[in-house]
C-alpha cells in the first residue's frame, strides 16, 4: 500500500520540476521499498516493490550515493535501467538519494515526457528539493 502524504509529496515535487511520472522508495533494511508513485503502470509498481541495493537506477543512485540519470529510458543501453522502467510512458529520468542520520533512508525518481540533457547543476537543485522528503 502507498503512503498517502508521500504520494502528496511526489505529485508536488513532480510539478516543481516539469517531470510527469516518478516513484519513492524508501530503505528498510536491505532493501528499497516501495512507498509513493505517479504515473508508474501497475506491473512497473509491481516489478520494483522491492529492490535490493546496486539493481537498477534506484538501487545504484543508493548503492553510489549519488543522482543516476539518463537521457532517454527507452534507449538506454547502459545497463542502469531494467526493462521495467522502459515501460514508463517517459524518456529522461533520475534517481535521486535522500538521506537520513544513517546515509540513504530513501530514493526519489523523476521521468520526463521528453529526452533531456541533466547538467550536474541542475541535478545538484534536485537532489536539494529531494532532501525536503517527509
Amino acid at each position: 500500500m502507498l503512503d498517502e502524504q508521500l504520494t502528496a509529496w511526489l505529485h508536488g515535487f513532480l510539478d516543481r520540476h516539469g517531470a510527469v511520472a516518478g516513484p519513492v522508495h524508501v530503505r528498510k533494511d536491505d532493501l528499497l521499498v516501495i512507498a509513493a508513485a505517479v504515473n508508474i503502470p501497475p506491473k512497473v509498481q509491481e516489478i520494483t516493490a522491492r529492490i535490493p541495493l546496486g539493481k537498477g537506477m534506484a538501487g545504484l543512485a543508493w548503492e553510489r550515493d549519488r543522482a543516476i540519470s539518463t537521457c532517454n529510458l527507452k534507449e538506454d543501453a547502459s545497463g542502469s535501467v531494467k526493462p521495467g522502467a522502459k515501460a514508463v510512458d517517459a524518456r529522461a529520468a533520475v534517481a535521486l538519494p535522500v538521506h537520513g542520520g544513517d546515509g540513504v533512508r530513501a530514493v526519489v525518481g523523476l521521468a520526463w515526457a521528453d529526452e533531456r540533457d541533466l547538467p550536474e547543476p541542475f541535478l545538484a537543485d534536485l537532489g536539494r528539493d529531494a532532501e525536503l522528503l517527509p
